[in-house]
């Protein structure tokens, strides 16, 4: 599972997008050994069979795939430019999809990144088409054949109006294979395509709650090159797509093309530009087409908002009319990368990516404050507040990673959300304490089962600590969060250290200074350890058995060997491969340590203690781990109940202080205290 990482500046540019081909090739090298072996590309990742059509069922339909050739006389790939015309819905319940490739049609330049534009039906034809997709802060390349699912000899799913046009057929399939199937299309939110045609994170906002300065929000956003769109609700499926006397649509998708304030009748107005996709059926309200508002406006200043209106299906209408008569905006904010060279500002974007792992990070929301500490945590400090303004703007995105892909395993979208807390000076990561007396200061509104949720937050410049939880503790996923804000911030991960104070142990005391419990432990050791006067693994294993069975506050069922031979390498200095009394007298101050961190965690007297409880176990003990450390360890050694016993508890900590010990003698110039990054430490575990 992949630690937090953190990145400024947007994502991969489209000519370093990542192959998805299993064998590691690229279109390009696809297409020429096609070409070479004068073959059509037949894809061994996303064959033509049932299976890439459905996985929770058999197909309904006998489909035949077929290449556009054989479906028509003359294919090409875009005709006549790409438009909404192009995009026609099939048997698939993905309009989601097909309303976000509409809005791409309206960006062309982004158009040109997902929809490579130099390819087609010509001399150079090899069966083999490709489309690249943002996913997870990674632009990916995606190369599909250009068989197609077809009935009676028609395409069956996303189709042209025109018979002979395939590339958003084409383009449907490269996004199911991304996604496992044509099935794992079903049902989403035309923000997730969005998102995944531009790297953008996606805000919607219900027009009859929302913010005063909702117009401000899309006047920036639209500065900024934001694809926005806006629909109408519909309260039964007799609704959709029903037209109102105002000449508007229901549950149908629109784009949202400009934003504008116009000196009229001695004040302002605030208009707003709507394209209907359609390209045509359009409002018949004030500020419509040839509407008398626009005899009274000044001639310069009706010239300057019209110069670059469009015809057919376009048009302005008043924003009081418009948050009266749509009932949702939705923007997709686009990652600097994305944005053109013209455009008026850029977000700043920092990125992270981590996982819920059941025993470890999972802790679920504050309702369980036992485990909400121990999710992952990231500090943010925002320095610089927007201009004209005492606050820094940002967007807060947590997005679960995979989850389409993963509905074939039965998994689907877990309910997530997340909080923002006041963050303290100098503290690496902030305990249950902390959490359970102070509140938070910002959160998601609600915790809920999307890919994508995010907020839309204006903060006074300090230090913050974001928290990105699932509802319910236990339950595991892969997450990307993603900070977007006006000014540039800083973030980083919160217990993200690998270190260890270990101090030399105090010597041994003489014999004639032992205590009565050394002294009793002496006659034990001489009594099982015989003439040579030290002890194996096998000998230790009776010494502490011995010695922990009399103690009535650890409940336990023994020591295992495979302790005491961890034991014997942490604490044998001159290599016999025995310890000797006095080693063991070193041992045993460590071990009445352990056993007293134990105990304090040990709540219940059950013999057991919550694997969530780590962290703060071995940073008493003077260690420190980070998440993905933690997470390996807790599932090495917890239980189906996300419990460790002392064995395994005793048998952890003494492999770490070993691992730790062996680093500080390879460094020795941190004066006791180990730091290394997690792969050095992970070499170490695995030579030691």
């Amino acid at each position: 599972m992949p630690a937090f990482s953190s990145l400024s500046g947007g994502v991969p540019k489209p000519d370093k997008a990542i192959s998805t081909q299993s064998d590691g090739k690229t279109f390009e090298q696809l297409k020429q050994e096609c070409l070479k072996k004068k073959k059509l590309f037949e894809d061994p990742d996303f064959p033509a069979c049932d299976a890439s059509l459905y996985y929770s069922q058999s197909a309904p339909l006998n489909f035949e795939w077929k290449r556009p050739g054989e479906v028509c006389k003359n294919p090409k790939f875009i005709l006549d430019g790409a438009d909404r015309t192009d995009i026609c819905q099939g048997a698939l319940g993905d309009c989601w999809l097909l309303a976000a490739i509409a809005s791409l049609t309206l960006h062309q330049e982004t158009l040109g990144r997902v929809v490579p534009l130099d390819q087609d039906f010509d001399n150079s034809y090899a069966g083999i088409f490709h489309f690249q997709f943002w996913q997870h802060n990674k632009w990916l390349d995606v190369v599909v054949d250009d068989r197609l699912p077809t009935v009676r000899n028609r395409l069956v799913m996303v189709h042209s109006a025109s018979n002979d046009e395939f590339w958003s057929a084409l383009l449907e399939k490269a996004y199911a294979k991304l996604n496992g199937s044509y099935e794992s299309l079903k049902g989403g939110s035309t923000l997730e395509a969005m998102e995944d045609f531009t790297g953008g994170v996606g805000e919607t906002y219900e027009t009859k709650n929302s913010p005063d300065d909702l117009f401000k929000i899309l006047k920036k956003a639209h500065d900024r090159g934001s694809m926005m769109g806006c629909s109408i609700d519909i309260t039964s499926s007799a609704d959709s797509e029903a037209q109102t006397t105002t000449g508007l649509v229901k549950g149908h998708a629109y784009s949202i093309t400009g934003i504008e304030e116009v000196n009229y009748r001695g004040g302002k107005v605030k208009l707003i530009r709507i394209r209907n996709p359609w390209g045509q059926v359009e409002w018949n309200g004030p500020w419509s087409d040839n509407a008398k508002e626009w005899n009274i406006i000044d001639s310069s200043e009706k010239k300057r908002i019209l110069l670059n209106s469009q015809e057919d299906g376009e048009f302005w209408m008043e924003f009081e009319d418009f948050k009266a008569n749509y009932d949702k905006v939705e923007i997709c904010n686009l990652t600097p990368d994305a944005l053109t060279d013209d455009t008026k500002h850029k977000w700043e974007v920092n990125v992270f990516e981590g996982s819920w792992i059941r025993g470890s990070t999972a802790g679920g929301c504050r309702n369980f404050i036992d485990t909400f500490w121990t999710n992952p945590q990231f500090k943010l400090t925002l320095t610089d507040a927007d201009d004209h303004n005492d606050k820094c703007s940002l967007i807060i995105a947590l997005m679960q990673k995979n989850r389409r892909a993963l509905r074939k395993e039965g998994l689907d979208l877990e309910t997530v959300g997340f909080a923002i807390y006041e963050a303290p000076e100098h503290v690496d990561h902030l305990s249950k304490d902390f959490f359970r007396y102070n509140g938070s200061k910002a959160r998601s509104k609600t915790y809920i089962n999307v890919r994508e949720i995010s907020e839309r937050f204006s903060l006074p410049p300090g230090n913050y600590l974001v928290v990105p939880t699932t509802f319910q503790p236990h339950q595991e996923a892969d997450f990307l969060i993603r900070v977007f804000s006006e000014k540039a911030a800083e973030a980083v991960e919160m217990g993200s250290k690998i270190d260890a104070n270990l101090p030399d142990p105090p010597m041994p005391s003489l014999p004639e200074q032992e205590t009565a419990e050394e002294k009793g432990l002496r006659r034990l050791f001489e009594k099982i350890s015989g003439s040579d006067q030290a002890i194996s693994a096998m000998e230790l294993q009776q010494v502490l058995n011995g010695v922990l069975s009399r103690r009535k506050e650890i409940q336990f069922e023994g020591v295992s060997l495979n302790t005491c031979h961890s034991i014997i390498n942490l604490m044998d200095v001159d290599n016999s491969g025995q310890l000797e009394f006095q080693e063991f007298k070193v041992f045993w101050e460590k071990m009445k340590k352990w056993i007293m961190l134990f105990i304090s965690f040990d709540t219940d007297r059950s013999g057991r203690m919550s694997t969530y409880e780590l962290r703060l176990a071995l940073k008493a003990a003077g260690m420190s781990l980070n998440n993905k450390l933690l997470q390996l360890i807790a599932l090495r050694f917890g239980d189906d109940n996300y419990e460790i016993d002392f064995d395994d508890y005793l048998t952890c900590i003494v492999r770490l202080e070993n691992m730790f010990r062996v680093f500080q003698a390879l460094d020795t110039n941190n004066k006791g205290v180990v730091k290394m990054n997690t792969v050095q430490f992970l070499l170490l575990s695995m030579n030691v």
